[in-house]
C-alpha cells in the first residue's frame, strides 16, 4: 500500500534506531556499553523533526521476537541499525547479520517501513550488503549524522540523490552518491542521552556501577594493517574541545548518575597539549567518575611527565594495543611500534598506578604451537595487569583481508568476533587455533593470579580479581558456543574462583 502523505505530513514521523540481538562474548562479560553512534543519530533525528526511540536487543538478552513486537507496537516510518560494537566503531562486522535480519522483520512488518543501516562494514560493502539484502532501502556511507539529518528531512517524497554519502538500489542498479565531508566542529553534535534506559549499562568489575560510553576524537591516521579506522575516516583526525567534553561527562554524572566512562576513541591522546588541557580540567573538576580508555603505546611513553595527570584526573584502565609478541610480527601488521616500547609503557602506567590491559593477537598464517608459546611468555614478561588474546580477524575491509584472503576459511560474518578462528595456518587447524586461545589465557592468569593473590587487600586486587572471573565466565561460555571445553586453569591456594 503507497504511503499517504498527507497522513505522513500531519503527524510526527517516528524513526526506531536498533541495537540487535548478539552475544559478544567476552566483551559483554564485562559491561554493557550504551549504543553511542545511534544515540548521536537519534539527536539528529529528534531535531529535524522525527520521534525517535533507541531499542537495544542486544545489552538487554532479548530475541528477535523481542524485535518483532518492539517494531509492531511502536509503528515506526523508519528502523535504522548500525554495526556495532560497543567498545569501538571499526571493527563491528559481526554484528552485520544480525543488524540486517533486523531490518527484514521490519520489512516483512510493514513494506512501507524505510530501512536504514550504517557503518564501516556497509560503507566498505555496500555493493554486497544492498544486492544481497532485498529489505534493505539506504546505506549511510562514512560518517552519518549530516547525512542521516538530510537524508530524513527528505523522505518520504523528496528526490535523495543530491544527498553526498548514501548508497540504495534504483530500477535494479546499485546507486552511489559522492562521500561526504567530514564534520568540522564535532562539538556541534551531542548523543541523545534522554532516551536510554540507563538501567541497563553497567560495569561489572569491581566497584560496579552505571556506565557510559563517549568520544572525544574521532578518526586515527595509524595504518594498522587489521583494522579499519584509518580507512573509514580517511586518515583524517579531528577533536572535540576539552570544555566540551567535560561539559558532557559532567550531564553523564549528574543527570544520568554515571559512575564509569569509557572513552572509545582509538586515539584520543593524538595531540599532546590538548590531551593535557582535558587532563587537567578532569582533576579541577574532580568529578565522582573513573576513566576507561585506549591509546597507543608511544603515547605512554611521550607521556611520562604527565603520566600522574592520568591518575589524578580518575583514568583507572588503560588499554594498550601491544598485538605483537616480536618486532616482525608487529612489522608484518604496521604496527608501528616495536616489543621494548610495548614493556617501556606497560611498565610506566604501572609505576604511576595505572591498571593496565594490553592484548596480543593469535591466529595469524604463520602460527605455529612455537609461536603461540612465545606469545605467552611475552605477555607474561610485559606483565600487563589484565591480558586479552584476540584472534587476527580479516575484516573483508581491511588490508589483511586481501593479503590473507587464501587461509580465509570462515565466510559467515556473524563468526568475525575476534575470538572465533577465521585464518588457518599453514601448520594448525582452525580448532588448534581456538584450542591455543584458551591456553594462552589460562597459562597467562594462572601466573597472573599466583601475584595477584601475594597482593595486600587493595582496590587494585579487588579490581583485578573480579575482573579476572568475569572474563573467565565470558570465555567459557564462548568455548561451549563452539563446542569445546574451556581448557582449567590449575587450581592455586587462595583463587576464590
Amino acid at each position: 500500500m503507497p504511503v499517504n502523505l498527507d497522513d505522513w505530513h500531519h503527524r510526527m514521523r517516528k524513526i526506531l534506531f536498533i541495537v540487535p540481538p548478539y552475544n559478544w562474548f567476552g566483551v559483554q562479560s564485562i559491561g554493557t556499553w550504551p549504543p553511542l553512534q545511534l544515540a548521536y543519530l537519534a539527536n539528529v533525528a529528534e531535531t529535524v523533526g522525527y520521534e525517535a526511540r533507541i531499542f537495544d536487543a542486544m545489552n538487554q538478552e532479548l530475541t528477535f521476537d523481542d524485535v518483532r513486537a518492539e517494531i509492531e507496537a511502536y509503528k515506526p516510518d523508519l528502523v535504522m541499525a548500525f554495526d556495532y560494537m560497543p567498545v569501538t566503531g571499526a571493527i563491528a562486522t559481526a554484528t552485520v547479520p544480525a543488524a540486517l535480519k533486523a531490518l527484514a522483520i521490519a520489512k516483512a512488518f510493514d513494506e512501507n517501513i524505510t530501512t536504514i543501516i550504517g557503518g564501516p562494514h556497509p560503507t566498505f560493502l555496500y555493493e554486497e550488503t544492498l544486492l544481497d539484502n532485498p529489505a534493505l532501502d539506504y546505506i549511510i556511507r562514512g560518517e552519518a549524522e549530516e547525512t542521516i539529518g538530510e537524508l530524513l528531512a527528505a523522505l518520504p517524497e523528496g528526490d535523495v540523490s543530491d544527498i553526498k554519502g548514501i548508497a540504495f538500489m534504483q530500477e535494479g542498479e546499485v546507486v552511489t552518491t559522492s562521500m561526504r565531508p567530514h564534520i568540522a566542529d564535532l562539538d556541534a553534535y551531542k548523543p541523545a542521552w534522554h532516551l536510554l534506559d540507563w538501567d541497563i549499562y553497567h560495569y561489572n568489575i569491581e566497584p560496579w556501577g552505571r556506565m557510559a560510553s563517549i568520544l572525544t576524537s574521532r578518526g586515527c591516521m595509524m595504518g594498522c594493517s587489521f583494522c579499519s579506522h584509518r580507512q573509514f575516516w580517511r586518515g583524517d583526525w579531528r577533536a572535540r574541545t576539552p570544555e566540551n567534553v567535560i561539559e558532557e561527562i559532567r550531564e553523564l554524572v549528574a543527570v544520568h548518575s554515571v559512575e564509569f566512562v569509557t572513552m572509545i576513541d582509538p586515539y584520543p591522546t593524538n595531540d599532546r597539549e590538548r590531551w593535557e588541557k582535558l587532563l587537567d580540567l578532569l582533576i579541577e573538576e574532580d568529578l565522582p567518575v573513573d576513566i576507561l580508555m585506549e591509546t597507543r603505546v608511544e603515547d605512554i611513553v611521550r607521556d611520562e611527565d604527565i603520566l600522574h595527570k592520568y591518575r589524578d584526573a580518575g583514568v583507572m584502565h588503560l588499554y594498550l594495543g601491544a598485538e605483537g609478541s616480536t618486532d616482525e610480527m608487529l612489522s608484518s601488521l604496521n604496527k608501528g611500534t616495536d616489543v621494548d616500547t610495548n614493556k617501556r609503557a606497560l611498565d610506566l602506567a604501572r609505576q604511576y598506578g595505572l591498571t593496565t590491559e594490553a592484548s596480543f593477537m593469535i591466529g595469524g598464517p604463520e602460527e605455529t604451537w612455537d609461536s603461540i608459546e612465545k606469545t605467552i611468555e611475552v605477555a607474561i614478561r610485559l606483565n600487563p595487569d589484565i591480558a586479552v588474546f584476540p584472534v587476527l580477524t580479516p575484516m573483508p575491509f581491511t588490508p589483511i583481508a586481501e593479503e590473507y584472503k587464501d587461509r580465509i576459511r570462515v565466510m559467515d560474518y556473524s563468526k568475525y568476533d575476534l575470538s572465533t578462528p577465521i585464518i588457518e595456518p599453514y601448520a594448525m587447524t582452525l580448532e588448534e587455533v581456538t584450542l591455543a586461545l584458551g591456553k594462552c589465557y589460562m597459562t597467562f592468569y594462572a601466573n597472573k593470579m599466583r601475584q595477584v593473590i601475594t597482593m595486600p587487600d587493595s582496590f587494585q586486587k579487588r579490581y583485578m580479581m573480579s575482573a579476572f572471573k568475569e572474563m573467565m565466565k565470558g570465555y567459557g561460555k564462548h568455548f561451549e558456543y563452539l563446542g569445546l571445553k574451556m581448557p582449567k586453569m590449575p587450581k592455586i591456594p587462595g583463587m576464590p574462583f
